[in-house]
């Protein structure tokens, strides 16, 4: 599923116009984005967390030649899938809390 896909089935599912779906998708990328990239984590209960997660330096390896190269410490993105994802991905159905 592609974004415009994305967009048409939050369209039909919320029935609103696709121009107000794609809007507020943007937003939500948006904000999700800005909120990671402060070092915030965004939880969404039930779908999962968003996360940054920094990666030490390192070195690497070229395949072609062979030579060792030098891998700067970065900061890259985290996603980890909650409960309720991960059960629907497995084809279960999702445990209700007490």
């Amino acid at each position: 599923m592609n974004k415009s896909e994305l967009i048409e089935v939050a369209a039909k599912e919320a029935a609103i116009s696709k121009a107000a779906a794609g809007k507020a998708l943007d937003a939500i990328v948006g904000a999700i984005t800005k909120a990671v990239a402060k070092g915030d984590s965004v939880t969404l209960v039930g779908f999962g967390t968003f996360s940054a997660s920094k990666r030490a330096a390192r070195s690497g390896r070229n395949p072609q030649t062979g030579a060792t190269l030098k891998i700067a410490a970065t900061t890259v993105p985290k996603f980890k899938a909650g409960a309720t994802f991960k059960s629907a991905v497995a084809g279960k159905k999702a445990a209700k809390k007490k």
